[in-house]
């Protein structure tokens, strides 16, 4: 398989996916949590999986939600909701989560090795 840029990793496949629902994923040793939402704009969105209120690797097992016109994943733990799009936590605008990039081709899913934002946690 060939990587289309040397800052992007193979991760998986979209038949590992659920659609609306997130699944655990492995990129380098860090846990990523990888959501499918079909009819959104991106479609395929990747945070930290760790949630930093609940201390715990469980936000690819959280809920979706649109909130405030948003995409966010709501902590199976606690109920803090993330953004995917900014890793912004609601309720308390002083945490967040990474987010990276993702895509997929006909090779599978990639996810940048750099972080959109800076890591919280």
């Amino acid at each position: 398989m060939s990587n289309p840029d040397k800052d992007w990793t193979l991760v998986g496949q979209m038949s590992d996916l659920v659609k609306n629902s997130g699944v655990c994923a492995r990129l380098g040793s860090r846990q990523v949590a990888l959501f499918y939402v079909p009819g959104t704009p991106r479609e395929l969105y990747a945070t930290g999986n760790w949630d930093p209120k609940g201390g715990a690797a469980v936000l690819s097992r959280g809920m979706l939600a649109d909130l405030q016109g948003g995409l966010y994943i709501a902590s199976p733990l606690y109920k803090h909701h993330y953004s995917l799009e900014t890793g912004a936590c609601l309720e308390d605008p002083s945490v967040s989560i990474p987010v990276y990039e993702a895509r997929h081709t006909a090779e599978g899913i990639w996810l940048k090795e750099r972080v959109a934002q800076t890591e919280a946690a």
